[in-house]
């Protein structure tokens, strides 16, 4: 892009250099239309808007996690939360699942009281991400919901390649028909496991089959007990599961109890995440381990980079993850 200066978009919106300058840094003190003005000003000369000198901002860091800070999310946001401490930065924190249906994003970028925002998981469409970076507010997201245009700033786990690693474990016990107890289908996170479970299934000539793949709009206890179910009663039922995550793992157990099947000798079954839940049923769960707390100290690193004007070449950055073998899961049964 062109570079323009505080000048040049003064003389094309016709305000003043000090009032164009108060948008470009965020500042409270300035009319919605005004802003919007010189926003306009900035994407009609095809140009990047000039970064004024010394305008470091200041101020608490916004925490938006709208679910309940259960053990994934809760290591996040604590994670999150004690790395702003070590660089002198408080928490306003907003969390739960009544902030999801608040509408945050577009006034965060008028808000005098904070410096900069991590979102995690955030519910909002990609739009309204693409607006919040627009007016040039700092802010990184956590586990992006949806594909983000390359100059937002995220953090997560490498999903695909954490789901061809677990699924190439239980293609090697010799399991071929292989049921996926798959998350929220809009879901990034979803699409990259899918993308590896398929590559996993490949590399020995198989390929996925619809009739074992459901999708829930939750990834709970209940609802992987609920999918399970559905998958074990097929006529020609699954020989493992694969969970989206170890709390579906967990219900998927329960279906398998219920239907007098042992784990692992005549169903294996598999999580992701690897929360303490793994390590607390019987058997213990084979499941992919995610970064979650590297994560939320890697989000406040970028951010804090962005606060100090750095140029970030890799703005999406993907975390290893690494499979965890356990008692779960076994050869294929001979059924």
């Amino acid at each position: 892009m062109a570079k323009v200066t505080v000048r040049d978009l003064a003389r094309a919106t016709g305000l003043s250099i000090a009032t164009v300058s108060r948008v470009l840094n965020g500042q409270a003190n300035v009319s919605e239309p005004t802003r919007e003005l010189v926003l306009k000003a900035v994407a009609g000369l095809g140009a990047e808007a000039p970064r004024p000198r010394g305008a470091k901002p200041i101020g608490p860091i916004y925490v938006r996690c709208p679910y309940l800070l259960t053990d994934y999310f809760g290591l996040i946001v604590s994670s999150v939360a004690e790395t702003l401490t070590l660089h002198h930065r408080q928490v306003v924190l907003s969390a739960g699942t009544s902030a999801r249906h608040a509408s945050v994003l577009p006034g965060l970028a008028g808000r005098s009281d904070v410096g900069g925002a991590i979102l995690i998981l955030p519910p909002e469409p990609t739009e309204e991400l693409v607006r919040l970076r627009d007016r040039r507010f700092p802010f990184v997201v956590v586990d992006p919901r949806t594909e983000l245009p390359r100059d937002v700033a995220s953090v997560s786990a490498a999903h695909s390649a954490g789901a061809r690693r677990l699924m190439a474990h239980l293609v090697e016990l010799g399991h071929r028909r292989i049921g996926i107890l798959g998350g929220p289908s809009d879901w990034l996170a979803s699409d990259g496991r899918l993308a590896g479970y398929a590559a996993a299934l490949s590399d020995v000539g198989v390929l996925p089959s619809a009739e074992l793949l459901r999708h829930v709009d939750e990834p709970t206890e209940e609802n992987g007990y609920l999918v399970a179910r559905d998958l074990l009663g097929l006529a020609g039922r699954p020989t493992a599961l694969v969970a989206f995550n170890d709390r579906m793992a967990v219900g998927a157990l329960r279906a398998a109890r219920e239907r007098g099947l042992d784990v692992p000798r005549d169903l294996s079954v598999a999580g992701f995440d690897d929360l303490d839940l793994s390590r607390a049923t019987r058997p213990e769960l084979t499941t992919v381990r995610q970064p979650l707390q590297e994560m939320g100290r890697m989000a406040v690193t970028l951010l804090m980079r962005l606060l100090d004007r750095h140029e970030l070449e890799a703005l999406h950055v993907e975390l290893a993850t690494e499979l965890v073998v356990r008692a779960s899961t076994g050869p294929v049964p001979q059924l």
